[in-house]
């Protein structure tokens, strides 16, 4: 079963596969569809402080009856927090909020504050130093199990590497069937950093597409599994996001394996640009306002 396999971690820690994202899950929905998961066997949730549902993950993990130790929590340090003090006190909130004494990975949301991605040339490579130094200290202190970033391209991963003390252990980035940075997954399993995709799924735009949809037919999966199964054979972790326990029951069923030739296919094929409504959000390309 999926639920069950697992990646090791640079440090040893077993991260699973495949993980729940919680991204637009209202906080009061948020508990209900973490016990959906843990109900049919996923032990890996995703959420973070911008989400504003750290609350509802903390809920659902104390109700849903799942041993704490088999689950794995993420979090995400908010991408305007770019301080020492401001990266550990956010920490120590999240802690509160999840009703945890431990966080399994904890991650730079961003490089840049939102509202300057794809606005400012600016990496924040100090400021980064100095976050991560809050992340280093809050690992060696027991809090956290493992650390990583998001959203970091190369040059923001060997600002890290050039001093750290731990090197990041995850880069959490956009990763669906025709967004696949190459480039970037290789230097990273080149350097041990566990690549997560999150949005495998385009944000749902990938369901519009006849070219994906033609191949999942001659598999006779759905287009949601082809799309987590290609960032499976990739060697990723994949984060789809969804309060539907029929959708996460069928997110799962990804048995199967695509053939060399398809996955070559699925590497190249063109860009979806537009992400619909979601477009203005900073990770699909847009700038928040």
């Amino acid at each position: 079963m999926i639920f069950e396999e697992t990646y090791t971690l640079a440090n040893g820690v077993k991260i699973p596969k495949l993980g729940l994202g919680t991204w637009l899950i209202d906080n009061a929905q948020t508990a209900q569809a973490v016990r959906n998961a843990t109900a049919i066997g996923c032990r890996h949730i995703d959420t973070a402080q911008a989400y504003g549902n750290e609350a509802g993950v903390g809920e659902g993990m104390q109700s849903c009856g799942v041993p704490r130790e088999q689950l794995f929590i993420t979090t995400k340090i908010a991408a305007e927090a770019k301080s020492y003090q401001s990266a550990a006190a956010s920490l120590d909130e999240s802690l509160r909020k999840l009703g945890s004494d431990y966080i399994d990975l904890a991650i730079i949301h961003s490089p840049q504050p939102w509202a300057k991605v794809n606005q400012s040339s600016n990496r924040y490579f100090a400021e980064n130093k100095e976050v991560w130094r809050a992340l280093e200290d809050a690992y060696l202190a027991g809090k956290l199990r493992a650390i990583g970033v998001s959203n970091f391209l190369q040059q923001d991963l060997e600002n890290l590497l050039s001093d750290c003390r731990i090197a990041p252990m995850a880069d959490q980035i956009l990763v669906h069937i025709s967004n696949t940075p190459l480039k970037l997954i290789s230097f990273c399993q080149s350097n041990h950093i566990q690549v997560e995709a999150y949005s495998p799924i385009a944000h749902s735009e990938a369901l519009k597409n006849q070219k994906i949809a033609e191949i999942a037919e001659k598999y006779q999966v759905t287009v949601p599994q082809l799309c987590i199964r290609y960032d499976l054979q990739l060697g990723l972790a994949a984060l789809p996001k969804t309060a539907n326990a029929a959708h996460m029951r069928e997110n799962a069923q990804v048995e199967f394996t695509i053939r060399a030739e398809d996955m070559e296919r699925l590497k190249k094929m063109e860009h979806i640009k537009d992400y619909g409504d979601s477009s203005f959000f900073p990770v699909y390309g847009g700038k928040l306002s």
